[in-house]
Protein backbone atom coordinates (compact mmCIF):
# COMPACT_ATOMS: atom_id res chain seq x y z
CA UNK A 1 0.00 0.00 0.00
CA UNK A 2 1.29 3.12 -1.36
CA UNK A 3 2.17 5.59 2.07
CA UNK A 4 4.25 8.45 0.97
CA UNK A 5 6.48 9.74 3.58
CA UNK A 6 6.28 13.68 2.78
CA UNK A 7 2.53 13.53 4.62
CA UNK A 8 0.76 12.85 7.62
CA UNK A 9 -2.48 11.02 8.47
CA UNK A 10 -5.46 10.83 10.28
CA UNK A 11 -6.84 7.98 12.09
CA UNK A 12 -9.71 8.44 9.99
CA UNK A 13 -7.50 7.82 6.47
CA UNK A 14 -6.85 11.13 5.07
CA UNK A 15 -3.61 12.81 4.28
CA UNK A 16 -2.84 16.68 4.76
CA UNK A 17 0.45 18.09 2.68
CA UNK A 18 1.16 20.79 5.03
CA UNK A 19 4.48 21.27 3.34
CA UNK A 20 3.35 24.44 0.97
CA UNK A 21 0.58 26.73 1.47
CA UNK A 22 -1.88 26.24 1.55
CA UNK A 23 -2.14 22.59 2.62
CA UNK A 24 -3.86 20.24 0.63
CA UNK A 25 -5.72 17.49 2.15
CA UNK A 26 -7.50 13.81 0.38
CA UNK A 27 -8.26 10.31 1.69
CA UNK A 28 -5.59 8.19 1.28
CA UNK A 29 -5.16 5.10 -0.72
CA UNK A 30 -6.18 2.54 1.70
CA UNK A 31 -9.14 4.43 2.11
CA UNK A 32 -9.71 4.38 -1.89
CA UNK A 33 -9.20 0.63 -2.31
CA UNK A 34 -11.46 0.03 0.80
CA UNK A 35 -14.41 2.45 -1.29
CA UNK A 36 -14.20 0.76 -4.85
CA UNK A 37 -14.92 2.49 -8.02
CA UNK A 38 -15.45 5.98 -6.46
CA UNK A 39 -18.49 7.54 -8.40
CA UNK A 40 -19.79 11.32 -6.98
CA UNK A 41 -17.90 13.53 -5.16
CA UNK A 42 -18.95 16.30 -2.69
CA UNK A 43 -16.63 18.72 -1.58
CA UNK A 44 -17.30 22.29 0.98
CA UNK A 45 -17.15 25.55 -1.38
CA UNK A 46 -14.24 27.36 -0.63
CA UNK A 47 -14.27 30.29 1.77
CA UNK A 48 -16.10 27.39 4.52
CA UNK A 49 -14.32 27.24 7.74
CA UNK A 50 -14.27 24.04 9.69
CA UNK A 51 -12.57 22.64 12.58
CA UNK A 52 -11.07 19.20 13.14
CA UNK A 53 -13.17 16.34 13.16
CA UNK A 54 -16.20 17.73 11.49
CA UNK A 55 -17.85 16.58 8.05
CA UNK A 56 -16.12 18.04 4.96
CA UNK A 57 -17.87 16.45 2.13
CA UNK A 58 -19.24 12.52 0.93
CA UNK A 59 -17.65 10.27 -1.59
CA UNK A 60 -19.85 7.84 -3.45
CA UNK A 61 -18.80 4.45 -4.58
CA UNK A 62 -20.49 1.70 -5.93
CA UNK A 63 -19.81 -0.09 -2.65
CA UNK A 64 -21.17 2.78 -0.29
CA UNK A 65 -21.40 6.35 0.88
CA UNK A 66 -18.73 7.79 3.12
CA UNK A 67 -18.42 11.05 5.04
CA UNK A 68 -15.01 13.03 4.41
CA UNK A 69 -13.74 14.30 8.10
CA UNK A 70 -11.46 17.31 8.37
CA UNK A 71 -7.89 16.58 9.77
CA UNK A 72 -6.94 20.00 10.10
CA UNK A 73 -8.61 23.12 10.93
CA UNK A 74 -8.84 26.07 9.17
CA UNK A 75 -10.27 27.70 5.50
CA UNK A 76 -11.30 26.06 2.75
CA UNK A 77 -9.35 28.09 -0.14
CA UNK A 78 -10.21 25.41 -2.89
CA UNK A 79 -11.32 22.50 -4.32
CA UNK A 80 -10.56 20.37 -6.77
CA UNK A 81 -13.07 20.49 -9.41
CA UNK A 82 -11.44 18.14 -11.55
CA UNK A 83 -12.15 15.62 -8.52
CA UNK A 84 -15.84 16.24 -8.74
CA UNK A 85 -16.16 16.05 -12.34
CA UNK A 86 -14.06 12.37 -12.36
CA UNK A 87 -14.30 11.49 -9.10
CA UNK A 88 -12.36 8.09 -10.46
CA UNK A 89 -9.41 10.04 -9.89
CA UNK A 90 -9.12 9.98 -6.15
CA UNK A 91 -8.98 6.03 -6.57
CA UNK A 92 -6.32 6.09 -9.39
CA UNK A 93 -4.03 8.67 -7.89
CA UNK A 94 -5.28 9.74 -3.96
CA UNK A 95 -2.01 11.35 -3.40
CA UNK A 96 -2.10 13.63 -6.88
CA UNK A 97 -4.39 14.28 -8.88
CA UNK A 98 -7.20 13.22 -6.62
CA UNK A 99 -6.65 15.83 -3.92
CA UNK A 100 -9.51 17.04 -2.61
CA UNK A 101 -9.41 20.30 -0.71
CA UNK A 102 -6.34 22.84 -0.06
CA UNK A 103 -7.02 24.65 3.62
CA UNK A 104 -5.48 27.40 5.02
CA UNK A 105 -4.34 25.66 8.47
CA UNK A 106 -5.64 27.58 11.37
CA UNK A 107 -5.10 24.54 13.40
CA UNK A 108 -3.18 21.31 12.97
CA UNK A 109 -3.40 18.52 15.61
CA UNK A 110 -0.48 15.94 15.67
CA UNK A 111 -1.22 13.33 13.35
CA UNK A 112 0.63 10.24 12.20
CA UNK A 113 3.79 10.04 10.43
CA UNK A 114 3.71 7.66 7.12
CA UNK A 115 5.65 4.62 9.19
CA UNK A 116 3.18 5.34 12.07
CA UNK A 117 -0.18 5.18 9.35
CA UNK A 118 1.77 1.85 8.08
CA UNK A 119 1.63 0.53 11.76
CA UNK A 120 -1.74 1.57 12.54
CA UNK A 121 -2.86 -0.23 8.96
CA UNK A 122 -1.29 -3.25 10.67
CA UNK A 123 -2.80 -3.03 13.44
CA UNK A 124 -6.24 -2.41 12.49
CA UNK A 125 -5.77 -5.56 9.93
CA UNK A 126 -4.35 -7.85 12.73
CA UNK A 127 -7.66 -6.88 14.77
CA UNK A 128 -9.62 -7.30 11.66
CA UNK A 129 -10.96 -3.55 10.72
CA UNK A 130 -9.92 -0.56 9.84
Amino acid sequence: MDVPARLRYSRNHEWIDDTAEPAAVGITAFAAAALGDIIYAELPEPGTHLSVGEVCGEVESTKSVAELYMPVSGEIVATNEAVVADPDLIGTDPYGAGWLVRVRLTDAPALMTADEYRAYLADADTAGAA
